[in-house]
């Protein structure tokens, strides 16, 4: 039988899942130590706080994360029952809604985003050198092509 990838194929691939993961867990339990979010209700607050008008149709965010529609139509239920999102029909589609970032929402990320960082940087950044991160970032940017 012969394998699916080479030696460097695999370190490299097999490499990144593991990084992946263990950078999964940890990321989860510090937002959830520190700021009472999952990942992915960070990573919705993230793309509203990023947007200029603070908000985004719901297929739209779906478009740019790892959930499905109804997986970012879940979260930002979850966020709107906490206060930190508020859902409104999109004028222009009947059918379609915005998540939009309340005030809470936004104090709620600017804590959670400056702890973040903190555990990110720690975890990963201060592993590279400034050199190695301008690469990876090029890789990355290469990939989304």
């Amino acid at each position: 039988m012969s394998k699916t990838f080479n030696e460097c194929e695999q370190n490299a691939w097999g490499g990144f899942l593991s990084v992946y993961g263990k950078m999964s867990r940890i990321i989860e339990e510090d937002l959830q130590s520190h700021s009472h979010l999952t990942h992915v209700e960070f990573e919705v607050l993230l793309r509203l706080s990023w947007n200029e008008t603070h908000q985004m149709r719901i297929q739209d965010l779906a478009a740019e994360s790892i959930l499905t529609r109804s997986g970012v139509s879940r979260v930002v239920e979850r966020l709107e029952k906490a206060g930190l999102v508020k859902r409104e029909e999109a004028p222009e589609d009947r059918r379609g809604a915005y998540a939009v970032l309340t005030e809470a929402g936004a104090e709620r990320f600017r804590i959670a985003a400056q702890k973040h960082g903190e555990c990110v940087r720690a975890n990963f950044l201060s592993k590279f050198s400034e050199d190695e991160l301008k690469t990876m970032g090029e890789f990355w940017a290469r990939l989304e092509e």
